[in-house]
């Protein structure tokens, strides 16, 4: 499975934001025989056959049995990363230069993205010269910014204790000097070399590392890069999603890749949202399942919540639970927490283990410390909404959330072999 990390590294360079991320899986998953659908028109579907929809920055991917459905294989991931979001108006005049304002989106390491290359990325609204409204994705690297840090000269104690970044205040990256040439608006100055248009409507634009992808250690057997949570775990999915030859039989595999899950999840397409309902509701529809059919389907389904986690940081060795160490290499995570921040019971987590130990891959368990609360995914959001069995699990990671994240290539190769086989048992 060389192939999959030579893939990886171009799949992350080609997803710098959640929109971008779900038209590259489109385009994969088109290119082994997965047909797109579009959710405000009728759907014309046919058994055997394999289907996709995009909503902006979500995707749900799925096989149709060839007889009656009895039970789904679900793979939930996110396709959003914590990041830095320009403000609507960002244009600020300071000292001779332009700066741009922004928001922090999620919770991204704020230190780790001071004084690095930025690129500006995401989607603009605009209308041609018909007055016709389009949408574009953009990625611009062409003009770098940066976020200046202070000299430890002008704040000794910030140096001595440690960095400490005001969101409003310490975050503005320098975009140019030419301020005479920005007559129109920076963003649109941007966009008028590439981009025919007659009026800039809005955009949703993010900051984004421009470093790529690199393998790391003396045989490359680990890989830093900027979006590895959560992209790592979406390419997982989309490889397992891409293995399915043979149409199931009576089994339903879906790939469930949600936008906005670093802010909540609470969108018109986050795992909240009704999409997957309304997704899952045509599909029951055009098998003729009744309500009390669907009940049973959604109980004896299982679904697989992929996310990265906290791997153990040996800078931080006292933020651990010693007997719960999850380590890069070896092995794939399953995540557990008693207050359900993590969706994995005794029943799921024995699900995922047997699976392991079935394909000879290696697995951890994890927990966080007692006097720490876990973060959360979409899991326990998603098994809470439907009512479905769900196990989360996922790949270690050191610096979660910082411009610059690092896994173990091993681990991902197991999570893609583990997926592709939990997609294919499901039909058994």
């Amino acid at each position: 499975m060389t192939h999959i990390l030579e893939d990886l590294p171009h799949f992350l360079k080609e997803s710098p934001t959640s929109w971008h991320a779900t038209l590259e899986m489109g385009n994969r998953l088109a290119s082994v025989d997965f047909s797109p659908l579009v959710l405000n028109e009728t759907w014309d579907l046919e058994k055997g056959k394999k289907y996709f929809v995009i909503q902006d920055g979500s995707l749900i991917a799925f096989a149709l049995p060839s007889e009656k459905i009895e039970k789904m294989a679900l793979i939930a991931t996110h396709t959003d990363s914590p990041a830095l979001k320009l403000k609507p108006s960002p244009e600020i005049e300071k000292n001779g230069a332009l700066y741009l304002g922004v928001e922090v989106y999620g919770s991204p390491i704020l230190p780790s993205w001071v004084n690095r290359d930025l690129a500006i990325s995401g989607r603009v609204i605009v209308s041609n010269k018909n007055e016709e409204v389009e949408e574009h994705f953009v990625y611009f690297d062409d003009a770098p910014l940066l976020i200046p840090l202070l000299a430890p000269h002008l704040d000794r104690e910030s140096h001595k204790k440690g960095l400490s970044l005001n969101p409003q205040e310490h975050l503005l990256p320098i975009a140019t000097l030419d301020e005479d040439e920005v007559k129109i608006g920076y963003i649109e100055s941007l966009l008028r070399p590439h981009l025919a248009f007659d009026k800039l409507l809005d955009f949703d634009l993010f900051l984004v590392p421009i470093e790529e992808p690199r393998f790391l250690g003396l045989s490359g057997e680990m890989l830093a890069s900027y979006r590895i949570d959560n992209l790592a775990s979406s390419h997982a999915a989309l490889v397992a999603l891409g293995n399915i030859d043979a149409a199931p039989k009576t089994s339903l595999p879906m790939g469930l890749f949600w936008d906005h899950e670093e802010v909540g999840s609470s969108t018109h397409v986050g795992a909240l949202s009704s999409l997957f309902q309304d997704v899952y509701q045509r599909i029951t529809d055009f098998y003729k399942v009744s309500s009390e059919e669907e009940v049973m389907i959604r109980r004896k389904s299982l679904c697989l919540s992929v996310d990265l986690t906290h791997a153990a940081n040996a800078n931080y060795d006292k933020k651990y639970d010693h007997k719960h160490l999850p380590l890069l290499g070896k092995g794939i995570v399953i995540k557990y927490n008693a207050n359900m921040r993590y969706s994995t019971t005794a029943k799921s987590g024995a699900v995922v283990s047997h699976l392991c130990e079935s394909l000879n891959l290696k697995w951890q368990k994890f927990v966080n410390r007692s006097d720490n609360s876990a973060g959360s995914t979409v899991g326990p959001l998603f098994s809470t909404k439907l009512g479905i069995e769900t196990a989360d699990i996922g790949c270690a990671q050191l610096s979660m959330h910082a411009a610059r994240e690092v896994i173990s290539c091993q681990d991902h190769i197991d999570l893609c072999a583990l997926l592709t086989q939990f997609l294919q048992e499901g039909d058994q």
